[in-house]
């Protein structure tokens, strides 16, 4: 079993270490351990040695997991010493590009903070780039036409979240962008949504960290005002908690900026991430 490597570089533990474990339980597992040597390719035969059998100042070259997946991510040569081009084929199709892959935009913030404007400002900026097919989920349009049935409970918001993760899965699943824009106040269905979606191709937390008293300014639906005056119940941020994200990909403030600034600066994180 590869020991994989932390932060620093360093195995986690030594290659073989795995394997005498096992190999010291077989008995009382009634699991037979067949050994299996790390494999380096030496440019110099062509061929591929057991590492602790190469001479001293021996060259050799060998590509880890972790690289490979780098390699595919970046779509980064893959060498014919390590597969055949068949093999990377397939792979490239099973794992493509970051480039090519679909992703989720999730948007979270407390009701008034931006995140409808700044959904709809990357939506315009995503289809001018044209390379993959853009689906706004906003929170609005879902409570109207796949929500339409749920009301405003704890029960029910966390429903509701979960049912624009699912559909935002499949067309991230299918190569397409979900731009999401629900209030979402609860950490457990952040992390629900995100555990669905990242394994099929990316997920972008943006969290919009707008105070509560500029929500209350802005409050252009007058739901605040409601609220404050007990007419409307469990509205978050007044009687029921926004649990505020603690690793968003990208955190914007929008009190005081122009949307097109901050829809720029979220496409550039993007970029930077490899997606577009």
């Amino acid at each position: 079993a590869s020991p994989g490597a932390g932060k620093d570089g360093q195995p986690f533990y030594g290659p073989y270490d795995a394997q005498d474990l096992l190999k010291e339980h077989e008995k009382e597992l009634g699991i037979k351990m067949v050994p299996f040597r790390l494999m380096v390719y030496v440019p110099e035969k062509d061929k591929y040695i057991p590492k602790d059998e190469l001479a001293v100042n021996t060259a050799f070259k060998m590509i880890s997991g972790t690289d490979l997946r780098k390699r595919l991510s970046n779509d980064e040569e893959i060498p014919e010493w390590f597969s055949y081009p068949e093999v990377v084929a397939e792979l490239r199709r099973f794992r493509p590009a970051l480039e090519k892959r679909g992703f989720t935009v999730f948007f979270t913030g407390l009701s008034g903070s931006g995140k409808s404007t700044l959904a709809n400002g990357l939506l315009v900026k995503l289809m001018e780039d044209g390379r993959r097919p853009v689906t706004l989920l906003d929170g609005d349009i879902v409570r109207t036409h796949l929500s339409s049935e749920l009301g405003f409970s704890q029960e029910h918001r966390k429903l509701n979240v979960r049912r624009i993760g699912f559909v935002a899965s499949e067309i991230t699943k299918n190569g397409g962008i979900a731009l999401c824009a629900p209030i979402a106040p609860y950490k457990s269905d952040r992390r629900f949504n995100r555990e669905l979606i990242y394994p099929l191709g990316g997920y972008i937390e943006v969290y919009v960290d707008t105070s509560l008293e500029i929500c209350e300014e802005r409050d252009v639906k007058g739901l605040y005002a409601l609220a404050r005056e007990g007419k409307l119940k469990q509205f978050t941020g007044i009687d029921d908690p926004y649990e505020e994200p603690e690793n968003s990909e990208i955190k914007i403030t929008s009190a005081g900026v122009a949307p097109e600034i901050l829809v720029d600066e979220i496409i550039s994180r993007i970029k930077k991430m490899g997606y577009l």
